[in-house]
């Protein structure tokens, strides 16, 4: 797959991105870590290269892809990226969700790995600072990924990747899982 930017987040709406689900959900390894009712809700691709690369600093996926708005006091950061509409929903929400990151490439220490925090997805949603405070005081660990490997993750997870310094690519699909139904009258954007 190739693309003029960095990645897409659209990719849900693609069959060959649906059957892929499928294939990933008949993985045992797979299939014990997300729920059974739970519904593919996004999938982004990511490219990174020595002519497209980037840093990424630490944080936390706060925000979900939406059908529509709704006005409720337990929703903030409504935006839109490429089309779509995205909100930041209550932590409970972000708890529940597990993303999945297949490797098309292989992903060393060169390639900008992930980083994470370990065990950071259990403290809620933290500001910048105290993301920053948490690193300093448990470190990260870098996540090297073999091509075709998948690193599965909370999106609360504090996660970081730097700048890639080899000569290889790093080409990930990054799919988001949820819950079926979400509070407040929210919808998926897609979901499948």
């Amino acid at each position: 797959m190739t693309t003029d930017a960095a990645g897409t987040r659209k990719l849900m709406r693609m069959v060959w991105c649906r059957r892929l689900v499928a294939d990933l959900r008949q993985n045992a390894e797979i299939d014990a870590i997300i729920p059974p009712d739970y519904v593919a809700v996004q999938c982004s691709y990511f490219e990174k290269s020595q002519d497209r690369n980037w840093l990424v600093p630490i944080h936390q996926d706060l925000s979900i892809p939406v059908a529509a708005r709704v006005e409720h006091a337990e929703l903030s950061g409504w935006s839109e990226k490429e089309g779509e509409l995205f909100v930041q929903p209550p932590v409970s929400v972000l708890e529940r969700m597990v993303a999945l990151r297949l490797h098309i490439d292989p992903c060393g220490m060169e390639d900008g790995a992930l980083s994470v925090v370990p065990g950071s997805h259990a403290l809620g949603r933290l500001s910048t600072e105290a993301a920053i405070a948490l690193r300093s005081e448990r470190g990260a660990v870098v996540c090297p990924v073999s091509q075709g490997g998948v690193f599965a993750m909370r999106p609360l997870l504090l996660h970081a990747s730097s700048r890639a310094t080899g000569n290889s690519g790093r080409r990930v699909l990054h799919f988001l899982f949820g819950p079926p139904q979400l509070p407040f009258g929210l919808r998926w954007s897609f979901s499948g």
